[in-house]
């Protein structure tokens, strides 16, 4: 598969997020795709991202069968296919969207940031999916992980996805390792509830486009204008 841009990735990492996370609001709008893109939480590096760029990156996924638009709906909503296009289980897919939307992770951060997606049973059972993504044959289209060189003090060895191309293990060598999450439960509840408000902001926007409605805030500023 041609590789995907940073871009893509974070727009494929959002979908694969969304999807199981806030299935009530899945497919998204591209409103609240961008809004899903640039949250500042459960993501590194944070973006800035347009409509226009996201919606650039959308047309790349479309064209290699990663992502496409729902039906039914008056606004393009879209899904992605992840699964089905790489040939992957729903545990490998997990890892790969959390390695796309946070960057380089240890098995034990993995299995932490992980919770709302999958639960798996110990950092084994991740290790052992990790280990299998890496050693995937070309048949099946070759690596899809590697195991980076362990970092300075680091206690655990961090994973990098290969769906953006080859990583230039040299420089992340001497990368500081990833801090340790020790309070993670607190720190996902967090980054849920902003991940969502964002969200629902966004869908209630698109809703009220559809009906016409201003929402408070935006009469303030029609009339300044």
């Amino acid at each position: 598969m041609e590789p995907l841009n940073l871009t893509e990735a974070r727009v494929l990492g959002t979908l694969m997020e969304k999807a199981r996370t806030v299935p009530d609001t899945y497919p998204l709008s591209l409103n609240a795709l961008v809004a899903g893109c640039n949250q500042r939480s459960s993501r590194d590096p944070v973006t800035n991202l347009s409509e226009s760029e996201v919606q650039e990156a959308l047309d790349g996924l479309k064209r290699r069968s990663l992502a496409f638009t729902a039906r039914g709906s008056r606004v393009d909503r879209w899904e992605h296919n992840f699964q089905r296009a790489m040939v992957v289980p729903e545990q490998s897919a997990v890892l790969l969207g959390l390695l796309m939307l946070r960057g380089p992770q240890t098995p034990g951060e993995l299995r932490i940031h992980s919770e709302r997606w999958y639960k798996f049973a110990d950092i084994s059972s991740v290790e052992a999916f990790l280990d299998e993504m890496q050693s995937r044959t070309e048949e099946k289209g070759g690596p899809l992980v590697v195991q980076l060189p362990r970092a300075p003090g680091a206690r655990e060895a961090r994973w990098a996805h290969l769906l953006c191309g080859p990583v230039d293990v040299s420089n992340q060598a001497d990368a500081p390792a990833a801090a340790t999450v020790s309070s993670g439960g607190l720190a996902a509840r967090v980054a849920a509830l902003e991940a969502e408000v964002a969200l629902l902001r966004a869908a209630v926007a698109d809703i009220a486009g559809q009906l016409g409605l201003s929402l408070p805030g935006q009469t303030e500023t029609n009339d300044r204008a």
